[in-house]
């Protein structure tokens, strides 16, 4: 193997590196999710050097640079995005987006029943994926790995492509009504797929072959998140409730009750002891994972909670809205430290880990 070039990663902070492989050009990612401007660089760079084969000691400098680049974004208060490219992406209407993990691709999908596959950098179209009948409304790469692609279809199926070649290797059948979201498994054996059809299901992603039918919803499945094993899968229904789910049986663990409104989305946290829960009642909840137990719930929102997620520590959570943005850093009680009036709000709360509190 033979090291190219870095690429710099702000966020989630990490090192990109190009090799050559047998003739392939491939990349890695080095993620730094714990690095902070008070992390000592030249630590680091022995960490990465320990662990990393293709980072020698003649690239240590190179990496430290790095390093100290990342770190002095971190310790910017005022953060400035700028505009970058826009793309002539479909001659319809878009429904979603999402990048590889590198952040060197990203792909789309449209009413015009196409994903399409965009290189970043240039804003060069790569493949255009064709062979829904309908509108593709969910898709996914298969992270960390990049070499795949899912997308869920108002056709009521999910195909699976190749993400370098555009080839359809899988369409996934049996959902009875719309597909809305899915998922790749983090070791990128399964997807799941939540439907209208008030089921979710878990397909093979080797075979193409159907694994489990999650049945227990009365209404729309809208939203679904492996944990970070890829042992439990959690969804999120319009029948106000959230369920876990065991994956290797499809048994259903939990039930989440306790929220009065349609689920919008649920999400684990890294280390998968938690579940945070966004709803149209305009509350968030916090659920303990094991036990299914409510920890609070958030309630600043004056507008229905559209999204939800955690960073990658688990300290924070990030909500949705369309109220006004809020930040909030405290351990004990909720209160909001700033507001900021938006179309669309966030919310950002502190999770403190030893009592589970935010």
């Amino acid at each position: 193997m033979k090291l190219k070039r870095f690429y710099l990663r702000y966020y989630p902070p990490g090192i990109i590196l190009e090799y050559e492989k047998r003739g392939y050009v491939r990349s890695k990612s080095i993620d730094l999710f714990d690095l902070t401007p008070e992390t000592n660089p030249d630590e680091l760079v022995e960490e990465i050097r320990q662990s990393e084969p293709l980072v020698t000691e003649s690239r240590a400098d190179q990496v430290k640079q790095l390093i100290l680049r990342l770190q002095q974004k971190q310790g910017q208060k005022n953060h400035r995005f700028c505009f970058f490219k826009e793309l002539k992406a479909h001659v319809l209407p878009l429904t979603n987006v999402a990048f590889d993990k590198s952040g060197s691709r990203f792909i789309t999908g449209s009413y015009d029943r196409t994903c399409r596959v965009w290189d970043t950098a240039s804003g060069t179209e790569l493949h255009t994926l064709e062979g829904h009948k309908n509108v593709v409304y969910a898709i996914a790469f298969n992270n960390p790995y990049g070499d795949k692609i899912a997308t869920g279809s108002f056709d009521k199926t999910c195909k699976l492509w190749c993400a370098e070649t555009g080839i359809c290797f899988h369409t996934f059948r049996g959902h009875m009504a719309e597909i809305v979201c899915l998922a790749f498994s983090p070791q990128s054996t399964l997807v799941a797929t939540g439907s209208m059809d008030c089921t979710a299901k878990l397909w093979d992603v080797e075979t193409g072959e159907e694994v489990a039918a999650l049945c227990g919803h009365t209404a729309e499945v809208i939203s679904l998140c492996f944990n970070t094993v890829g042992n439990q899968i959690v969804t999120g229904s319009f029948d106000h409730t959230v369920s876990i789910w065991d994956v290797a049986s499809g048994r259903r663990v939990h039930t989440l009750i306790g929220h009065r409104g349609e689920i919008s989305n649920v999400q684990f946290n890294w280390d998968c002891t938690l579940i945070v829960t966004g709803s149209m009642d305009k509350t968030c909840k916090l659920w303990e994972a094991v036990s299914g137990k409510c920890v609070t719930t958030l309630v600043e929102h004056k507008e229905e909670v559209l999204d939800v997620c955690f960073d990658l520590s688990g300290q924070l959570i990030a909500t949705a809205s369309a109220d006004v943005l809020k930040v909030s850093t405290t351990c004990h009680s909720v209160k909001s430290s700033f507001l900021y009036p938006f179309t669309q709000c966030h919310i950002i709360w502190k999770v403190k880990k030893a009592d589970t509190l935010v």
